[in-house]
C-alpha cells in the first residue's frame, strides 16, 4: 500500500479532504471527522488527511473532558473489536486491521493500547509515515510511553531519518538509565546517525566537521561500556573520566554529579561518591533523588566494611557495624520522612523499621498513611494485619488481611502468605472451618507451601473422628 500526496490522491478523496478540513477549521469535529475518515477510506496513504483527523479526533475527545481515567468506558466499550484486530494482526491480515485500528482511534485517539495496534497495522501494510505521523502526534500526550518512543525510534530509522531516531532512544536512556537493551539502541542508533548521510549532511549544516562524528562514536563506546551488566576496573575507570570532562564542561548539571556519584560507588571509592552527591545536594536542595541517593551509598558503605571486617576474622567489629548500619537505617528513614511527609514509599519503610523494632502504634500510623499509594497498599494492608494480630486485636487484623487478599487477582506467593496469615488467625480462634476454607485454597494451587499439607491432614482427621 502506497502513501499519497494529496496531488496524487483520486478526486474523491481530495474533495473529502478538503471539505473535512474546512469543518476542522469551524470547529464542527463530528462533521470533520466524518469527512476525513470518508477521504482516509478512499486513499489510505493520504497522510494529509490522517493528520487532521487524528487532530480533530484528539481534539473532540479532550473537550469531553478526555483524562487518564476516560480511557477505561471506551476500552471496554471496544474490547472485542480491539481482541479481534489484534488477532488478525498475528495472522498478517495489515491492511483488514488498519481500517478497524482507525475505528478504535475514533473512539479513543489517546488510548496507548489502540496506538500502538493502529502502528503496527500501518507498519504490515508498508505505511511507516502514517504510523510515524501517530506516533509523533501522541507524543505530545505520552512523553515517556517507552513502547511507543521504542516503536518511533524504530520506524525513524527504517524510513533513513537517523538524527530523529538518535534522539529518540536518548530520551529512552534518560526515562530507563539502566536498561541495557535502551542503551544498545541508543549506542546503535549513534553509530548508524554518524555514519549515514543524513548524520554527515545535519554535522555540516550545523558547523560541524568529521572530529564531531568522530566524537559521536567515542561517545557510542562510552554507551557500550555502560551497558555491561558486570562493569571491570577499566570500564569504570574510562566511564569516571568521560563524566569528569562532562561536569568540567557543565560544572552544574546535577544529572552529570549523580552518574558520577554511582560509578564512584560501583568502584567501592565511597568518599568520593558521598561528597559528588553532597555537591549535587547543594547545586539541587530538597531532591529527594538526591537524599535517597546519598542514603543508599552510605549503606553500600557499610555494607563494603563489614564484609571487609569478616573476612580479616573480626566478627565483634562486624556485629558492631551491623548495630551501627542499622541504626543509621532507622534514623536516615526518620529524617527523610520528615522532611518529605509525602512520600509514601517511605512511609512505608519507616512503617516496616518500626514494625520490626515492635514499635507497633507507630508502625500502624505508617502503614495507615502509605496505604494509599497503590504501589504500596496491599503489603501496607499485610502489615497493618500482622501489628493489630501482634497487639492481639485479631479481628481488625482479619478485616486488614482480607482487604489486601481482595485486591489480588490470582493464587501468587503474596496472597498465599496473606491467606496463610487469615488460616492462622481463625485456627487459633479454634474456628477451624474458617480456617480450612483459606488454607485449602492454598493446598489446592501448592500442596508444598509450608506445612499447608500437615494443617489440611489434620483438618480432615478432626472431620472423621467427629
Amino acid at each position: 500500500m502506497a502513501e499519497t500526496t494529496l496531488e496524487e490522491a483520486p478526486q474523491r478523496a481530495r474533495d473529502l479532504f478538503h471539505k473535512g478540513f474546512t469543518a476542522f477549521e469551524r470547529g464542527n469535529l463530528d462533521y470533520a471527522i466524518d469527512l476525513l475518515s470518508a477521504s482516509v477510506a478512499a486513499a489510505p496513504g493520504l497522510l494529509q488527511a490522517r493528520k487532521f483527523l487524528r487532530a480533530a479526533e484528539i481534539r473532540k475527545f479532550k473537550q469531553a473532558g478526555g483524562g487518564r481515567f476516560a480511557h477505561w468506558t471506551p476500552m471496554l466499550a471496544a474490547l472485542p473489536l480491539y481482541l479481534k484486530a489484534l488477532a488478525k494482526l498475528k495472522s498478517g491480515k495489515g491492511g483488514e486491521v488498519l481500517a478497524a485500528a482507525e475505528e478504535l482511534l475514533r473512539r479513543d485517539p489517546l488510548n496507548p493500547k489502540f496506538i500502538l495496534l493502529f502502528v503496527q497495522a500501518a507498519v504490515r501494510a508498508n505505511l511507516p509515515d502514517v504510523a510515524i505521523q501517530t506516533l509523533e502526534m501522541a507524543r505530545d500526550h505520552h512523553p515517556e510511553n517507552i513502547a511507543m518512543i521504542n516503536w518511533l525510534g524504530s520506524l525513524y530509522q527504517k524510513v533513513g531519518r537517523t538524527r530523529a531516531a538518535r534522539e529518540c532512544f536518548e530520551k529512552l536512556c534518560e526515562i530507563c538509565p539502566n536498561d541495557p537493551g535502551a542503551l544498545k539502541s541508543l549506542k546503535d542508533a549513534m553509530a548508524l546517525d554518524s555514519m549515514s548521510t543524513d548524520g554527515w549532511a545535519q554535522t555540516a549544516e550545523a558547523g560541524g566537521t568529521y572530529r564531531d562524528v568522530m566524537r559521536d562514536m567515542k561517545e557510542a563506546e562510552i554507551l557500550e561500556q555502560e551497558s555491561k551488566a558486570v562493569k571491570s576496573t577499566e570500564d569504570l575507570d574510562a566511564l569516571i573520566a568521560d563524566t569528569l570532562a562532562k561536569i568540567e564542561q557543565e560544572p552544574e548539571n546535577v544529572n552529570y554529579l549523580r552518574a558520577l556519584a554511582r560509578l564512584y560507588a560501583q568502584k567501592k571509592q565511597f568518599r568520593q561518591s558521598l561528597d559528588t552527591v553532597r555537591k549535587a545536594i547543594a547545586l539541587s536542595p530538597g531532591d529527594p533523588e538526591l537524599d535517597n541517593l546519598l542514603s543508599v551509598i552510605r549503606l553500600q558503605q557499610f555494607d563494603e566494611e563489614i564484609a571487609r571486617l569478616r573476612e580479616g576474622g573480626r566478627e565483634a567489629a562486624a556485629a558492631e557495624k551491623e548495630k551501627e548500619k542499622k541504626r543509621f537505617a532507622f534514623h536516615n528513614l526518620q529524617e527523610r520522612v520528615r522532611r518529605y511527609p509525602n512520600d509514601l514509599k517511605l512511609r512505608h519503610d519507616l512503617g516496616l523499621a518500626l514494625f520490626e523494632q515492635d514499635s507497633l502504634n507507630e508502625a500502624i500510623q505508617q502503614f495507615q498513611m502509605a496505604q494509599r499509594s497503590p504501589k504500596h497498599r496491599i503489603s501496607s494492608l499485610y502489615y497493618l494485619g500482622l501489628s493489630f494480630k501482634r497487639k492481639k486485636q485479631n479481628d481488625l487484623a482479619v478485616e486488614q488481611l482480607r482487604k489486601a487478599a481482595s485486591e489480588i487477582t490470582g493464587m501468587d506467593a503474596q496472597k498465599k502468605e496473606i491467606y496463610y496469615e487469615l488460616g492462622g488467625l481463625f485456627e487459633a480462634a479454634g474456628d477451624w472451618n474458617q480456617a480450612a476454607d483459606y488454607y485449602k485454597q492454598i493446598y489446592q494451587v501448592d500442596i508444598g507451601y509450608r506445612d499447608i499439607a500437615q494443617k489440611i491432614e489434620t483438618f480432615y482427621q478432626q472431620r472423621r473422628n467427629g
